[in-house]
């Protein structure tokens, strides 16, 4: 067998591992079983490809999307590695030709949905096939206490039963400790060695805010952020998504909409012009991103609430996979857990099922309602402790205001308790601001003790205070009731007076800027010395590279190996192997086109920077 760093840098173009990857490799070469929990964009794939490579057969990789496998092959194939993939999308022809291809040991990859695999002649092939291992990718999707759980998964419980001998591994980006452990049971993985490689994405800005006037929000944040960046912005519904990417579309934007009510062939159409094109916005439910391999996602934008954190983390994750700064921007309010509590109350999931979720949720809505670093409580809910406040999200970077909010809490208390708990939000901030209202004398709300006891206080102020006591688990809302507030048992402390509670100070929404020239609106990355003349001719070979081959751009070279061509200024075919994601294959393919561009740079004049030496090989 060849030698696996060998391998990882002839092939993959990078000089070393990092870590759990050669631990996580040196088991699959063994033959040995493994289970890997590893963030977005840390490099699980080449966990399970180099050790396709490095031994004996085909890899089979069960992927639950067709987009991961069409973007996953492409890139294999511009570095040189036998992959295809085995879908819908093909013909029976094509099906046939790349099955004798498999059988005579023509492939080191195989990508294959898992409802094929447990047909009667994908299994004959694998049968009479040379398998050198099994990757199950997404693996969170085999447990029903996974955020995105699928029932064809269950099925994958035969590779440990029919291929005993041929190793095995599963993947995630997101599991918490019940979900692991759900994943080894159904899978057959207990004895299989575990790797955590942490949760953490210190590229990743996060923030949070209130939602107050969501579109105007949003388009601050992407006019003074993100003018030119290519990013996803989700919604609830689908309805949603069309009328905020053509909303999007009427301010400028490249925006299109992106859910499973859409004819198959105008997804398709939007997911590759997001792939191929630069500075497109997909506006999407979650029914898209899952397996997208587009790594210069500068941005995820969540216009409502998810339903977990662990959804949350999967969504943010797809922001910022090349490593380069990226920002994670959510708007949430009480309606958002009020439509997801009913989604969850009118689904079909056992009690037990519920529950789990019912905490999930909260534990969601507690994530936005902190006031200390989001990073260390993200990562908590995950069961990794993170020492210091990271310093790159909306609390670290913006301390968050909080008051004394024991009176207000208790009078607010107060007033579900004597209203009956039977009335909503708006019915009960009227009787603590003393509202004489049809509805507040249609129940005699008007002689209770509590009213008019909060006049004190504006109604947007009443709002922040039930809201935050929602989400702190004194109050819920009962969806069956139609949004009414209820008394949890945990909020007896705080009315007996033995309890104080400081809430956050909701900050006031800043009008969008008119320009769409923003503070980061520069294309080049602020981090490197590097020429943006150079930066900006190099993208433009890329592209029309990219183009000639009918591939996104990204699979030509990443913007991170771009910006090592433009600080480090390679002058001869060996320098520019030694820059980062450059193996033999792409060396040999696309040396000379950049090259040019650089030396064409060189010789204009108007270089910026001097060129920094490459180390010596």
């Amino acid at each position: 067998m060849p030698d696996a760093l060998t391998v990882l840098r002839d092939t993959f173009g990078f000089d070393s591992f990092r870590p759990p990857q050669d631990e996580v490799i040196d088991t699959l070469v063994r033959g040995d079983n493994a289970l890997l929990v590893m963030p977005t964009g840390s490099g699980k794939s080449l966990c399970y490809q180099l050790p396709a490579i490095v031994r004996p057969g085909c890899g089979v990789v069960i992927s639950p999307l067709i987009a991961l496998m069409q973007n996953q092959v492409e890139a294999l194939a511009e570095i040189g590695v036998r992959a295809s993939f085995l879908n819908s999308t093909l013909d029976a022809a094509t099906a046939s030709r790349i099955e004798e291809s498999v059988r005579r040991g023509e492939l080191d990859l195989l990508y294959i949905a898992p409802e094929r695999l447990v047909q009667p002649r994908t299994l004959d092939l694998l049968h009479e096939s040379k398998i050198s291992l099994f990757a199950i990718d997404e693996a969170h999707c085999v447990s029903e206490w996974g955020h995105d759980f699928r029932a064809d998964y269950l099925s994958l419980s035969l590779l440990a039963e029919q291929f005993a001998n041929v190793p095995r591994i599963a993947l995630t980006a997101t599991a918490d400790a019940r979900t692991r452990k759900d994943i080894a049971k159904r899978l057959g993985l207990e004895d299989a060695r575990h790797f955590m490689a942490g949760f953490d994405r210190p590229n990743i800005r996060y923030s949070i805010m209130l939602k107050q006037n969501p579109r105007s929000q949003l388009l601050r944040f992407l006019r003074v952020e993100h003018p030119h960046d290519a990013g996803i912005v989700y919604c609830l519904s689908r309805k949603r998504t069309e009328e905020v990417a053509g909303w999007l579309t009427a301010e400028g934007y490249t925006a299109l909409p992106y859910h499973a009510g859409l004819d198959a062939g105008v997804r398709a159409q939007h997911q590759s012009r997001f792939l191929r094109e630069e500075g497109v916005i997909i506006v999407a439910t979650i029914a898209f991103g899952m397996g997208i391999d587009k790594p210069d996602v500068r941005f995820v934008a969540h216009l409502d609430l998810p339903k977990t954190v662990e959804s949350y983390y999967q969504e943010t994750g797809r922001a910022g996979r090349d490593g380069a700064p990226a920002d994670a921007w959510m708007v949430y309010g009480l309606q958002d857990v009020i439509k997801l509590r009913q989604m969850l109350e009118s689904s079909t999931g056992s009690d037990e099922f519920k529950r789990v979720e019912q905490h999930r949720l909260n534990a969601m809505l507690g994530l936005c309602e902190i006031t200390s670093c989001r990073r260390q409580a993200l990562l908590a809910y995950f069961d990794e402790a993170y020492p210091e406040p990271c310093g790159n999200c909306d609390t670290c970077l913006s301390p968050v205001e909080t008051w004394d909010g024991t009176d207000a809490a208790r009078k607010a208390l107060s007033a579900v308790y004597r209203t009956g708990q039977r009335f909503g939000v708006n019915q009960v901030v009227d009787v603590l601001r003393g509202k004489e209202s049809d509805k507040v004398f249609q129940f005699d709300h008007h002689r209770l003790a509590v009213f008019g006891v909060g006049k004190d206080l504006d109604e947007n102020t009443w709002r922040s205070v039930f809201r935050q006591l929602v989400a702190r688990g004194y109050l819920r809302v009962d969806v069956e009731g139609y949004g009414a507030l209820k008394l949890e048992e945990s909020c007896r402390a705080l009315l007996r007076g033995d309890e104080t509670i400081y809430l956050r100070k909701d900050e006031k929404q800043k009008p969008a800027p008119k320009s769409a020239r923003g503070a980061r609106a520069s294309l080049v990355p602020e981090d490197e010395a590097i020429d943006e003349n150079l930066w900006e001719a190099l993208r433009e070979r890329r592209k029309e590279l990219a183009e000639a081959q009918r591939v996104p751009p990204y699979v030509i070279f990443h913007d991170s190996t771009l910006r090592a061509m433009a600080h480090l200024m390679p002058q001869s075919s060996t320098e520019f192997a030694r820059l980062p994601g450059v193996g033999e294959r792409k060396r040999e393919r696309y040396a000379d086109a950049f090259l040019e561009v650089i030396r064409d740079h060189l010789d204009s004049g108007e270089a910026g920077p001097p060129r920094q030496e490459l180390a010596p090989e």
